[in-house]
């Protein structure tokens, strides 16, 4: 149990800070907990299927090619997981009429994200343990936040825009290609030194993510009622 506390803990962190960042119109709770629930059951589901089909499609035969762990890092990861969280802000969250300003695309795309990290951060905590944990905490979690955010960012500016379409997939494109960089620069351990490049990527993903939710904050349609 206390496992399972230490792995919820961090996802716990984001969604109560992203809660409080949606200052002017709070989202119902009801439909934040379908999300994420969503997240961590349905995502779940959809990746392990599209892992298959990639696996399937484009086995990896040569752990040590840098080229293959990139395939596996932004097309049967990253494309496979944030295709699935993707899916369930553009077919539930987008469509809800609660969904009513800018900033709802980063709230919706994150309790999403937490929903999907949660279940994965607890098999990867109750496998390898405590230490697992503290270090996800710090790296992990915060990297499927960023990833979230991003995505949330555009798919929030496509709700009320002529170019519905063009800025969920910019939104979609921004997740893959942030969590591609993220796992690739790990995938690739037996070069040695190049896992640094994971954390510049999540540095940068931060960076953006703070600009992101500021600049929907700002342009809120609710800023000037409260």
């Amino acid at each position: 149990m206390n496992l399972i506390l230490f792995a919820l803990a961090p996802v716990a962190v984001v969604i109560f800070y992203i809660y409080l960042k949606d200052k002017y119109e709070k989202e119902p709770k009801r439909l934040l907990i379908i999300s994420f629930l969503l997240g961590a059951i349905v995502s779940i589901i959809i990746t392990t299927v599209l892992y298959g089909l990639f696996n399937l499609a484009l086995p990896l035969t040569d752990s040590l090619s840098v080229f293959q762990q990139f395939i596996q890092a932004f097309f049967v990861v990253g494309f496979s997981e944030e295709l699935s969280k993707y899916l369930i802000v553009l077919l539930f969250a987008q469509r809800n009429k609660a969904f009513n300003e800018q900033f709802d695309g980063i709230v919706y795309a994150v309790m999403v994200s937490m929903g999907f990290a949660a279940t994965e951060n607890i098999f990867y905590v109750l496998e390898s343990g405590a230490g697992t944990a503290l270090l996800r905490a710090f790296t992990a979690i915060p990297a499927h936040a960023t990833f979230g955010i991003l995505m949330g960012y555009f798919m929030g500016k496509a709700k009320f825009s002529n170019n519905r379409m063009l800025l969920n997939l910019t939104g979609l494109g921004f997740a893959i290609l942030f969590h591609g960089a993220y796992d690739f620069f790990l995938f690739i351990d037996f070069i040695p030194g190049i896992w640094v490049g994971a954390f510049v990527s999540l540095i940068i993903g931060i960076v953006l993510s703070r600009k992101a939710i500021k600049r929907h904050q700002n342009n809120s349609r609710f800023k000037d009622v409260n």
